[in-house]
């Protein structure tokens, strides 16, 4: 299948994967829905775009936690871009690594408000679209901590693996339609995710990748172009992409070990 001209919603584009996700679909021609909270980033990235890949973009200031916004975003999409093609549900956060006896329950609410319900959101009033065209394809963004817990993961774990068998059950729910369900897995990618964890602790976050050679964000984006762009029949509904030096979410070599 071709993306050429149709319609990609991406949230959490302004940075990470999810802007290496909005840089492949521009490059393979797709027009782009880009929604973040940083609208100036947004803004830039699309004009980046435009001059690279001649693509346009519509950038959206969204939260993805206010289902109201939520709702509202999709349904006064202007005329030309309410067709939603394919959605990838990228937004997502960690914060901190505290036992869950020593946690922020702040923080707790902000990874399942973000990494659940933000997902959610898109899903409640994107796919409905989708059903109504009998076509379409919704990408979600895991996490190998969907797969398995790590010590100081637990709440953000527990966020992957409900957004797994959530994917899992819009299968089912999907079943009968045209429409397809993704869920791209990746182990360590060195974006801005573990500054973000650490809260602008930029040491702490180097150290996650001292060493070895995390994925990049690009390599995710390749994944998920690759999982939209196969035959209409088929479905590859899950996708674990892991670094070499790297074999479970606790067990990698870094150089020098």
């Amino acid at each position: 299948m071709k993306v050429e001209g149709k319609t990609v919603l991406i949230t959490g584009a302004s940075s990470g994967i999810g802007e290496a996700c909005a840089r492949v679909f521009a490059d393979a021609g797709a027009k782009l829905i880009l929604a973040a909270r940083n609208l100036e980033k947004l803004e830039a990235l699309a004009k980046e775009l435009e001059s690279e890949h001649g693509v346009k973009s519509l950038c959206i200031r969204l939260d993805v936690r206010d289902r109201d916004a939520v709702a509202k975003t999709v349904e006064t999409l202007p005329d030309g871009w309410s067709v939603i093609d394919v959605l990838v549900n990228n937004a997502g956060l960690g914060r901190g690594m505290d036992k869950i006896q020593e946690g922020n329950p702040d923080e707790w609410d902000e990874m399942i408000d973000t990494n659940l319900k933000g997902l959610l959101n898109l899903t409640r009033f994107v796919v409905p679209g989708m059903v109504s065209r009998n076509s379409g394809h919704v990408v979600n963004i895991g996490s190998i901590a969907g797969r398995e817990v790590y010590p100081g993961g637990n709440i953000y774990c527990a966020t992957k693996f409900a957004a797994k068998a959530i994917s899992r059950a819009l299968k089912i729910d999907l079943l009968g339609t045209h429409i397809r369900v993704s869920t791209i897995d990746p182990g360590m990618v060195e974006t801005n995710f573990s500054v973000v964890r650490f809260r602008g602790d930029e040491e702490k976050a180097a150290a996650v990748y001292k060493g070895l050679e995390a994925l990049r964000g690009e390599d995710i984006a390749d994944a998920v172009l690759w999982v939209v762009t196969r035959p209409p029949h088929v479905d590859v509904t899950e996708m674990v992409v892991l670094p070499t030096a790297q074999s479970t979410a606790i067990l990698n070599h870094r150089e020098g070990d």
